[in-house]
């Protein structure tokens, strides 16, 4: 990983605002989940046009024309097309030359999307990949319900992945376990369409983001940390030598949890969920974007990504930041 890049709206939302909307405040929403405000898309505004300053950004830190890029894969599951964001978004960069398409699961979508980029470098097929991850989840917020408005927020990031004589992704894990994919969803609608004596089609619509919020929380507490394990101990690395864990932003108890499970650090363990909320995909690469551009992250520095969420689906990769001269 050699570019990262970040995008957010300017549109702020914050906790006082959500209080005249719903029966709440920003102490009890703080207390419950760490976060003070979130970003959210303004009328006119695109998913694609978000995702394109992520990736400009990634593109400039690396050095990179969009002309260099091979494959652009985009994590999303918000995206302006039904059909695809991935065109759209390598048409808005100029990225001419590069083979695009959406990958989509959900929070877990930016690790999966890295896990997948990476096999296309390791066996030569492509050297550049620029992976992206950008969700507006607010599209699909209920704003009259607590237990869900108050989370979500709208964001892009982007990695560039390049291939090198050092290798930059070490090792990953990814899970997925349908018998729970019930506790969070955003699920499509039908309703009948009569075309003609005794027969019908169906026309969807999407409805709101309903979660299971205790079960998801449950699941994330167990099964995330007992997969970081399983990936460090797979490729010989200690829990010690990683320099940041850069989870998927959900809830901050989650990520206290996961740390003390983990043994590692508060400072290690990082968190921008007081400014962002969730962000769906877009959570881990700009966590990532904030740490390397505060400098906590140097190149050759071993970091751990985790991603979590609706499938329900969990991943876990560890990696080396940076282009080592």
């Amino acid at each position: 990983m050699t570019g990262v890049g970040g995008a957010v709206p300017a549109q702020v939302l914050t906790n006082h605002h959500l209080s005249e909307l719903v029966t709440t405040s920003d102490e009890w929403i703080a207390s419950r989940t760490g976060i003070r405000s979130r970003r959210i898309l303004a009328p006119g505004q695109s998913l694609t046009q978000l995702a394109a300053r992520a990736a400009a950004a990634a593109l400039a830190q690396a050095g990179r024309s969009p002309l260099d890029v091979d494959l652009l894969v985009l994590a999303t599951s918000t995206p302006d097309d039904l059909f695809g964001g991935a065109a759209h978004l390598q048409h808005e960069i100029g990225a001419v030359r590069a083979v695009a398409f959406d990958l989509t699961a959900a929070c877990s979508g930016f690790v999966f999307a890295l896990a997948t980029a990476s096999q296309f470098v390791r066996t030569g097929t492509y050297r550049t990949v620029l992976v992206v991850g950008a969700d507006a989840l607010s599209r699909f917020t209920d704003w009259t319900e607590r237990a869900t408005c108050v989370l979500f927020g709208d964001g892009a990031g982007a990695v560039l992945l390049e291939a090198g004589e050092a290798e930059g992704i070490l090792g990953f894990e990814l899970r997925t376990d349908g018998a729970r994919a019930g506790h969070l969803n955003v699920y499509c609608t039908v309703e009948a369409v009569p075309l003609a004596a005794e027969m019908a089609a169906t026309r969807a619509r999407f409805a709101s983001i309903t979660m299971n919020g205790r079960e998801v929380y449950r699941f994330a507490v167990e099964a995330v940390p007992d997969l970081i394990e399983k990936t460090l101990a797979a490729c010989g690395v200690g829990s010690e030598q990683v320099k940041a864990y850069l989870l998927h932003q959900a809830n901050q108890r989650i990520l206290d949890s996961v740390a003390s499970r983990l043994r590692v650090a508060p400072e290690r363990m990082a968190s921008n969920l007081a400014d962002y909320g969730n962000t769906s995909s877009a959570s881990v690469p700009l966590i990532l974007q904030e740490w390397v551009q505060d400098g906590r992250i140097q190149a050759g520095d071993r970091v751990v990504l985790a991603g979590f969420g609706a499938g329900l689906s969990w991943g876990v990769l560890l990696a080396r930041w940076g282009r080592l001269e």
